[in-house]
């Protein structure tokens, strides 16, 4: 999957329908369930014509989940706007794969667009974010991807087996299902990034090698990315209440009662950057150690060179000194001169080391 990279992008027309995702050749595929408390219905690979005809003999009182898989035909997000009666630059923004997480009131429809992380594995070097867009009408809800993943198998599990509250309640409580599945993606990849993290920090206590600043690097810029895309969402889910507050009861896409689960999903989110910030502090923390260590390990052999220097030093005036070619000098007639000399330089070395141990200098 693709990589969503927040950066300029060549800009597109509002109402103009192009597509600028990175999987062309992925097979289209269509799914709808028709569902009440007591009534289910499900069909797979059907065109969007059998599609309308299902839609139009179906009770107008049954949730409606359209799901479809593939957004590079053009020509068939055209119909399936004009058969739902969507606003063409609000399809235009789901083949719109540069933009941020955001969600739109239009009177009877809502439109929401997010991030979600595809599943992370140990041997990844980068966190793989999809784009998945939501449109909801009263008893419908419409949901786009890129390609075929296993965000929603659960939940579409839920609604076969008739498990949980999901057939008892409206699209509103769908689509909150839905999100949830989304941000649990977050929480899956965060803990297998938070072990890697956990050992960049183990090997900047132990180990040396430039490759641990890299690494750092690698991770911090992924946890900015999954942050970046949890922020909006954290926005978006907070307005949802506003744009409640702002409508008549009967007027609200997303019921009163199914309002509190959105709550939860805003505190989920809340829960996802605060994750995200602690990572991003014990990478801090990493890199602060790793140089630290490096400036203790560089003080060390300074502070060996410089022993050694020091020592030297008067070994080397002496050498100097005896170096000298005067005639008048008594030691160069003494006949065990050169063994007295030898033992006087050891004498030094040995007391200039036990005076710097008794300085604790090393």
């Amino acid at each position: 999957m693709k990589r969503v990279k927040y950066s300029k992008i060549r800009k597109l027309q509002p109402n103009m329908l192009e597509y600028s995702g990175s999987f062309p050749d992925v097979p289209i595929s269509m799914q709808l369930f028709i569902y009440t408390e007591d009534h289910f219905e499900e069909y797979n690979d059907l065109s969007l014509r059998e599609i309308e005809e299902v839609l139009k003999n179906s009770s107008a009182e049954s949730i409606k989940w359209f799901n479809l898989h593939g957004l590079h035909d053009i020509e068939l997000l055209q119909e399936i706007g004009e058969f739902f009666q969507i606003q063409s630059y609000i399809m235009a923004e789901i083949l719109n794969f540069g933009r941020r997480t955001r969600v739109e009131d239009l009177d009877d429809t809502l439109f929401f667009s997010l991030k979600a992380l595809l599943p992370y594995q140990e041997f990844q070097k980068s966190v793989d974010i999809e784009q998945i867009s939501f449109i909801m009408q009263p008893n419908l809800l419409l949901s786009f991807q890129e390609k075929r993943g296993e965000f929603f198998h659960i939940i579409r599990e839920r609604i076969r087996e008739k498990i949980g509250q999901v057939r008892k309640r409206d699209s509103s409580y769908l689509l909150y299902l839905l999100i949830d599945s989304l941000m649990d993606s977050f929480f899956i990849t965060l803990d297998v990034v938070e072990d890697n993290v956990e050992q960049i920090l183990f090997d900047a206590r132990t180990k040396y090698h430039k490759e641990i600043l890299i690494n750092i690097e690698e991770y911090t810029q992924e946890l900015n990315d999954i942050k970046r895309a949890v922020m909006p969402m954290r926005e978006i889910l907070n307005n949802v209440k506003t744009l409640h507050d702002k409508k008549t009861t009967h007027h609200t896409i997303i019921s009163k009662d199914s309002l509190i689960f959105y709550d939860r999903l805003q505190y989920k989110s809340i829960e996802i950057l605060d994750q995200v910030e602690y990572n991003l502090n014990k990478l801090d923390s990493a890199t602060n150690y790793y140089f630290s260590a490096q400036s203790n390990r560089m003080n060390e052999i300074m502070k060996v060179l410089t022993i050694v220097s020091v020592i030297f030093i008067p070994l080397t005036f002496i050498v100097g000194v005896y170096g000298m070619n005067f005639e008048n000098m008594p030691e160069l007639k003494a006949e065990n001169g050169y063994f007295m000399t030898l033992l006087g330089m050891l004498i030094l070395v040995l007391v200039m080391i036990g005076y710097f141990k008794w300085k604790r200098w090393f």
